[in-house]
């Protein structure tokens, strides 16, 4: 039953992400990301990691999704008219190597032993948080902290793109009220 839920669950996700790049309609696109989350998140609940489910709809398909959603927003990039067809004299080019690139990922994972990994400690079973938090914060600190500021230069792009914009919305206010001042005084 296991087996069936998870090509359930990957077959899902494999679609969902493939229309993530397919719609034109980015908030479509958002959405289909979305579902993306969810099949990962049970694919988790799969391998009994369920803090990692939890985390993975909490963080990702809650807190992510949002930001992201507010990027499209504040870009308005909703309408499809918003957006330049993808286009250049490297685009097929680029697709090649990428699919190059996809077949050799597969071969190389077919060629290991499907399910021939190590037993998990006793341990792990049933207690995999405490686990988690050790290895985040000892072996995979540096990339931990590269996330973290990655985000947080993120967020202050956007800061100042909204600050830039409403500073210009206040110049174009200010402009269209003296030039009605000056219609004004004449009259």
């Amino acid at each position: 039953m296991e087996t069936v839920f998870f090509f359930i669950f990957g077959g899902i996700a494999v679609v969902a992400a493939l229309l993530v790049v397919l719609f034109r309609n980015p908030v479509y696109s958002a959405l289909s990301l979305v579902a993306t989350f969810f099949c990962l998140a049970g694919l988790f609940v799969l391998l009994d990691a369920h803090f990692l489910a939890a985390v993975q709809i909490i963080i990702y398909a809650g807190a992510i999704m949002v930001l992201f959603l507010f990027v499209i927003m504040l870009l308005n990039l909703g309408h499809s008219d918003a957006l330049e067809p993808a286009t250049g004299r490297f685009r097929q080019g680029c697709v090649i190597v990428l699919g190059v690139l996809l077949v050799g990922q597969l071969a190389r994972v077919a060629t290991h032993h499907l399910g021939a990994g190590s037993n998990p400690e006793e341990a792990l079973l049933t207690d995999n948080v405490p686990y988690i938090g050790e290895l985040l914060y000892t072996d995979f600190l540096f990339p931990f902290e590269v996330a973290s500021m990655i985000l947080l230069v993120a967020l202050i792009g956007v800061v100042v793109l909204v600050k830039r914009e409403t500073g210009q919305q206040v110049l174009n206010i200010q402009e269209e009220t003296q030039a009605e001042k000056k219609g004004q005084e004449p009259a």
